[in-house]
């Protein structure tokens, strides 16, 4: 079975927790639109296999669709590129909806139980907007998760929100990089059994968030010339994928409207539409 951490109520390893006040989701909100230009967001969600030698006996529980066989690592980054939540040892077969559905997370987000934020005024503006998550294509759009516009017959203010949430999602690419930079047990298959690999991940991901504690150890642990690299390297680790269909609700997608909306006018950044352009 899938081991699933939440740390937001063991309060085991103080190096990786949810947030659980609404002051600190603020705080990874700000942080978000301040480096990001990403409004109201509380974090870039993604998931990877981490690849592993087929257990004795489990058949084509851990066999995914890139055809070798993995167990999921979902995370939850802020604008730092730390860990704010990790679910590590679904099996690798199974779709993208389905690791986040099981997920604590979506639990928590689902129910309320994480206190976050009441919807409140888009900085500046009269625009009331609730506060999100963000994913890429490979997972359901919610009221509380904006994932990008399909990639077909696109307006340009759809456009430009794809490349607005592109560009803020980028940190937990970045997060995946540095962990299969600087931990190099990520280069192969991991010839140990699941649950080994699980409290090796974790370990990677708790030291991940140890070494960026301070600017001294960011430099030492990801200098700056490494940083393109570590965003665009994944070695080791593949994507999740869509699989199956999605139908999201008229209040997810009335929100996702309103920021797309937002960043076509009171939010709009010098050059975006030439980079939106660019997708």
């Amino acid at each position: 079975m899938s081991l699933f951490f939440y740390f937001a109520l063991t309060k085991k390893l103080p190096m990786l927790q949810v947030p659980t006040t609404e002051a600190e989701w603020l705080a990874i909100s700000e942080e978000f639109e301040s480096k990001c230009e990403f409004v109201h967001c509380l974090g870039a969600l993604d998931g990877k296999h981490i690849a592993i030698l087929p257990p004795r006996n489990s058949g084509s529980l851990y066999y995914n669709y890139k055809r070798h066989f993995s167990i999921v690592l979902l995370a939850l980054v802020d604008a730092q590129c730390r860990f704010l939540y990790v679910d590590i040892g679904s099996y690798g077969r199974t779709s993208d909806g389905g690791v986040f559905k099981s997920s604590s997370l979506c639990h928590a987000l689902e129910t309320n139980q994480l206190h976050i934020p009441p919807a409140s005024n888009i900085t500046d503006t009269d625009t009331v907007c609730p506060y999100v998550v963000i994913a890429d294509d490979a997972f359901a759009l919610k009221p509380y998760l904006m994932k990008p516009y399909a990639f077909r017959n696109l307006t340009q203010p759809q456009r430009i929100f794809n490349y607005r949430l592109s560009r803020a999602r980028r940190v937990v690419e970045n997060a995946f990089g540095q962990l299969s930079q600087r931990f190099r047990v990520f280069g192969r298959a991991i010839p140990l059994l699941p649950s080994k690999v699980q409290v090796i991940v974790m370990a990677c991901c708790c030291l991940h968030n140890f070494l960026l504690r301070d600017k001294l150890s960011r430099t030492v642990y990801m200098p700056d010339e490494q940083s393109h690299t570590a965003a665009t390297s994944h070695e080791g680790l593949s994507s999740l994928v869509h699989q199956g269909s999605n139908r999201p609700s008229q209040e997810a997608q009335q929100v996702r409207d309103m920021l797309c909306s937002y960043y076509s006018a009171q939010g709009s950044r010098d050059g975006q539409e030439y980079r939106s352009m660019q997708l």
